[in-house]
Order: C-alpha cells, then structure tokens, then sequence
C-alpha cells in the first residue's frame, strides 16, 4: 500500500502547497482521504488516474477538506466516469454535497 501526500497545506494555501488531500493506493484498492478545494488541480499534476479512484473520505466539512468535492464530481461528469464512486463522510454529507455543487454555478436572477 502507497500513501501520497496530494495536498497537505492550510486553507491559504501556505507556501504554495495544496489543500488537504491524501491518495492510498494498493493491490486493492484506491481512494482519497479528504479533497480540498484545490485537490483537482493537484491529482491533474501528479497524473493521478481520477476514474480509478473508488472511494473519497471526508474528515469534515472545512473547504480545505471538502471544498473540492463538488470540482471533484464535474471533473467526472464531463471526463465521462465509468467505475462506480463512493463517498463517505460526517453526518450530513449528503445533503451538504447537494448544495456545495449548488452554490458554484447559481446565476442570480438578472445576471448575464
């Protein structure tokens, strides 16, 4: 079993490090543990086979641990996913995931 260190900075990303985000790969298996909002960005530059990952863990819901989520998920819609992809997390997970896409692409009324 292999654990990368994707991301391992603060919410500002001090230093120029990403946010939270540890890759465990293995005979086996192959999931995240935490991806803040600037995950995606950082699985891109490590060449990390985003289909392949089957499972994403959520410590909490801080943005540096769940912020990219949501890019993680439109990431896979558009690259057309084809393996099946668990997340689990805190209480209220789901719910809080509903709404997190939600707010990204919201267009106020009257807005062009």
């Amino acid at each position: 079993m292999q654990l990368r260190f994707v991301g391992c900075g603060d919410a500002l990303g001090s230093g120029g490090r990403f946010n939270t985000c540890f890759h465990i790969i293995g005979e086996r298996v192959n999931f995240l543990i935490d991806c803040g909002a600037s995950s995606l960005p950082a699985l891109k530059r490590l060449d990390v086979v985003r289909n392949d990952i089957d499972l994403i863990l959520i410590t909490h819901f801080h943005g540096d641990h769940f912020g990219g989520l949501p890019f993680f998920l439109l990431d896979a819609q558009f690259t057309r996913r084809t393996r099946p992809l668990v997340i689990a997390g805190p209480e209220g997970i789901e719910a809080r995931l509903v709404v997190r896409r939600g707010e990204g692409y919201v267009v106020p009324r009257g807005a062009r």
